[in-house]
């Protein structure tokens, strides 16, 4: 699948801000207050890896099968750039509620000079950019609603994952018996796959109207499923990868975290190991923390991790296979997905 360049894509961004800016001018907001939107776009929406936002414009090349027009790449990049001006919204209230140090490598947004707690209005004003955007862009396209809607529904749906993540797993109250592998799934699926997979391809489909109800479900069969394994994944990588491959050194045992390890634990351990669990889990502790991990080892849970691994991908390339590439839907896109992500180290 030919792939966007970061730069191509980044060099879509400059106007979009503008248009924000231009829009906020209409209410004649004063000069101080446009240039501390610009900073807190600036500052929050690019910069990381940009996953989310490039897959738009490299589903439409995939569905399609030719280059772009050049109009049609601007559209697809900028509805890129939402679900990034989305992630970004997501990302300055999550720091806030988890009260974060750093993100990508500097401090959080609300931990800047001066910011503080007006970071929630910041992120609420990140939220409706999505929607400004939309409106200039996109209102006389055929989908402008199913659009619109598409991210309303996909904010719901993390904002209810986020709920359950927070009630779940609350750093300063340890309790492993709230936690469970239904609740795990729910958490990972809203919070993370709805708006990290499905969104992305979803508003390629839309954008190039090839969204009938068959090409959604196909969609979001396999788009689920894979967002579902890239978190279990993660947890599996922030005990077992290697920090100088990702950069970081895990934190989840520590931090009380409703992680895939704990659950996959907790449905496999005898008594005694249950007892060093509920004292050692979710401890500010290197030695306790060690301890969970060696129960991990003696659960082998590194087997189960690549057991299970090998069933998702199984059943995820059978859907992939399934897909009847005459409606306009592509293998290739999932394809794609499914290859950045299978036996990843970071």
């Amino acid at each position: 699948m030919s792939t966007t360049s970061r730069a191509d894509f980044e060099a879509v961004f400059p106007s979009l801000v503008e248009d924000l800016l231009n829009h906020a001018k209409k209410y004649n907001l004063p000069e101080n207050a446009l240039q501390w939107f610009e900073k807190a776009i600036n500052v929050n929406v690019p910069g990381g890896k940009l996953n989310r936002g490039l897959s738009v414009p490299d589903t439409g090349m995939a569905l399609l099968k030719q280059p772009l027009t050049d109009e049609q790449f601007k559209h697809l990049c900028t509805l890129g750039w939402l679900t990034e001006l989305l992630q970004a919204f997501f990302l300055v209230s999550d720091d806030i509620m988890d009260g974060s140090i750093t993100r990508r490598g500097q401090p959080c947004w609300y931990r800047h000079e001066g910011v503080g707690l007006i970071a929630i209005n910041d992120a609420f004003m990140l939220e409706s950019g999505i929607y400004v955007i939309l409106k200039k862009h996109f209102r006389s396209h055929p989908a402008y609603i199913d659009l619109v809607e598409l991210f309303h529904e996909t904010t719901w749906q993390t904002e209810l994952g986020q709920l359950c993540d927070l009630i779940t797993a609350p750093e300063d109250n340890v309790n492993l018996g709230n936690f469970s592998m239904d609740k795990y799934m729910f958490i990972v699926t809203y919070k993370t796959a709805y708006y990290s997979f499905y969104l992305p391809v979803a508003l390629a489909l839309h954008y190039l109207q090839l969204a009938t109800p068959k090409n959604l479900c196909q969609t979001h069969d396999i788009l689920i499923p894979l967002g579902q394994y890239f978190q279990v994944q993660d947890d599996y990588l922030d005990a077992y990868g290697d920090p100088s491959v990702i950069g970081k050194i895990g934190t989840d045992i520590q931090d009380n975290k409703c992680s895939w390890l704990i659950n996959q634990a907790l449905q496999r351990c005898n008594e005694e190991q249950r007892k060093t669990l509920d004292a050692a889990y979710g401890r500010k502790d290197a030695e306790l923390e060690a301890k969970v991990k060696a129960i991990f080892k003696d659960l082998e849970l590194e087997k189960v991790y690549h057991e299970y691994e090998e069933s998702t991908v199984g059943d995820i390339r059978k859907k992939i296979a399934a897909i009847d590439e005459t409606g306009g839907l592509k293998k290739e896109v999932f394809e794609t997905f499914l290859g950045k992500i299978y036996k990843r180290s970071k």
